[in-house]
């Protein structure tokens, strides 16, 4: 029953939000558009804020299921392993060729159910540093960071191992933000030209 369970929350974590309300809605594959990632962010920056809280809320739901499975199938293990599983597959989908997203709702989704402090701790780092250095890439690495952190001071609990993990999970799925940023072309969230990526276009030059 747990390799059932695993199973389960790897599908859920597999669906591929972002691609899907691209293909269906504006019948374009948003991994060939932004910055190519199908997550929330990338949804805001190529279909706007509509679509992007469509993403945003069913990603983050896929975290909150995957985390109650062991309660609903009435299995007895912690609810932070199939609620990683699940981020798993939301950043290697098996329905979407393994190209996923990076992490962040669906995590924030995990945590909801599972450690409401550590989200609040995370999140809200995670926010402070978007507002301070106006890079998306910077406050998703602090989730992780944050994360980490805030294990040390969690009592009773052994997942620093866990949480190194992911944080190393998540700079190896930042990696070209990184490079990016090294090479003074990765665009803050205040960059004018990030209109430009918006389908249909703003720009009327780019329509001829």
């Amino acid at each position: 029953m747990t390799l059932l369970l695993f199973l389960l929350a790897y599908l859920i974590g597999s669906i591929p939000t972002a691609l899907l309300v691209g293909k269906f809605a504006f019948h374009i594959d948003i991994r060939e558009h932004g910055s190519n990632n199908p997550g929330a962010t990338n949804t805001l920056r190529v279909l706007g804020k509509k679509a992007a809280i469509i993403v945003l809320l069913v990603d983050v739901s896929k975290g909150v299921l995957a985390a109650s499975l062991p309660s609903l199938m009435g299995i007895d293990i912690d609810p932070l392993f199939p609620g990683l599983i699940a981020v798993i597959g939301h950043c290697f989908p098996i329905f979407a060729g393994f190209r996923g997203g990076k992490a962040i709702a669906t995590t924030a989704g995990v945590l909801l159910a599972t450690n409401i402090g550590m989200f609040l701790a995370a999140y809200l780092a995670f926010i402070f540093i978007i507002y301070v250095t106006k890079y998306v890439f910077y406050g998703s690495l602090t989730v992780g960071l944050t994360m980490l952190i805030y294990s040390f001071f969690t009592p009773g609990r052994e997942e620093e191992l866990i949480f190194s993990i992911f944080l190393l999970l998540l700079i190896f799925l930042h990696r070209s933000n990184i490079i990016n940023y090294i090479h003074h072309m990765e665009p803050k969230i205040n960059d004018k030209s990030l209109k430009d990526d918006r389908i249909p276009p703003k720009n009327k030059a780019r329509r001829a």
